[in-house]
């Protein structure tokens, strides 16, 4: 809508992606503040609150009474943000908008269950969940490869020349990328905040690599590759003000928590953010508390089977320092900390070619 202002009233401010991006944040930002409140209310009266697994620390039977589902509020402020600031034929913004939306309704239907029941173990079974994420993977997927003709290469961290050219083998990567990262977001959402605040950095890194590879002078100068992909850049910061102003009700203690509804939401979206601007490698370093709670779980379980031995007290890793007696707050800004550390890793390395 404003980039339609642009060209019928010649409102040149409104041309460029950084004027529009800002906008975007605080708009999602003031939405998402005014939409969890009542949210929140609504969740209480109805009872529409997180149920707590029996396994779960003994810490977390207290949290029984938040409600769940605050990823429905975020991801919607975004997608509204973002139709009225993006230039509707950037294919790679539609693409963007399409991930949003197809991962928050999976996570919704996943939610929806849990609480109907009042059962986390209820929702969505897992065959079922990771079919509809696949489809939902490949639909995106096909969507850049068919329509939007993305670029195929392969690049790695530190390397200013492409590896080789996947071709239609890129399918696959992308599709395993996109859920891969959904899964581990959900997976790491299981303190107050832990999730939100290492997802905003690494919007943030996002947001930053996508206005280089999007600008053919700075791409050119730091020797990375040049997509028309700066519109998508106006997506991650509207997902970035709406975290923010999740974030003012989801720190510790938390009055609401996302649920499978945000965190499949901004992992794919993560995902689909490395794709487009050729940092599916960059991803792990971006992602590193993702990674590391992904790769518990696989050692935990791996052991398990293998051994008959635990590594961890118990995983994700979060719940190992929980058992381990330190204090919530502890563990999520130490967290924190290696978070920002990794993405403030990613930005040098982009200059490191």
């Amino acid at each position: 809508m404003l980039y339609t202002l642009h060209n019928f009233f010649h409102i040149n401010i409104l041309g460029y992606i950084t004027i529009r991006a800002g906008i975007s944040f605080f708009l999602a930002l003031f939405i998402t503040l005014f939409l969890l409140p009542k949210f929140i209310h609504w969740a209480q009266k109805t009872s529409n609150v997180q149920p707590i697994n029996d396994w779960a620390p003994d810490r977390h039977k207290e949290k029984a009474s938040t409600p769940t589902m605050g990823g429905i509020i975020f991801t919607t402020s975004t997608l509204i943000a973002s139709l009225f600031t993006i230039k509707f034929s950037n294919p790679y913004a539609i693409g963007a908008l399409l991930t949003l939306f197809l991962f928050s309704l999976i996570g919704f239907q996943d939610d929806f269950s849990k609480i109907k029941k009042h059962e986390n173990l209820a929702g969505l079974k897992a065959r079922t969940k990771l079919f509809l994420q696949i489809i939902s993977a490949l639909l995106i997927a096909t969507y850049l490869y068919f329509f939007a003709e993305f670029n195929t290469d392969l690049y790695l961290p530190f390397l200013k020349n492409p590896l080789f050219d996947m071709g239609g083998f890129s399918l696959l990567l992308w599709v395993l990328v996109i859920i891969a990262t959904s899964n581990a977001v959900n997976l790491t959402d299981g303190l107050d905040g832990l999730a939100t605040v290492p997802s905003i950095f690494a919007l943030g890194t996002f947001s930053i690599i996508i206005y280089i590879t999007g600008n053919a002078t700075l791409s050119h100068y730091l020797l990375m590759p040049h997509f028309l992909v700066g519109e998508v850049a106006i997506v991650a910061s509207a997902f970035m003000g709406s975290l923010v102003a999740f974030l003012w009700y989801n720190c510790h203690p938390a009055a609401v928590f996302m649920g499978d509804s945000g965190s499949l939401s901004i992992g794919a979206f993560l995902g689909y953010l490395a794709i487009i601007t050729k940092s599916e490698i960059l991803l792990l370093l971006i992602g590193s508390i993702f990674v590391v709670e992904t790769l518990s779980v696989i050692l935990q379980v791996g052991s398990f089977k293998l051994r008959k031995k635990r590594i961890f007290l118990m995983a994700p890793i979060h719940h190992h320092f929980e058992m381990k007696n330190w204090t919530e707050n502890k563990i999520i800004v130490r967290f924190w900390i290696i978070a920002m550390l990794s993405n403030l890793l990613a930005l040098i390395s982009l200059k490191i070619r």
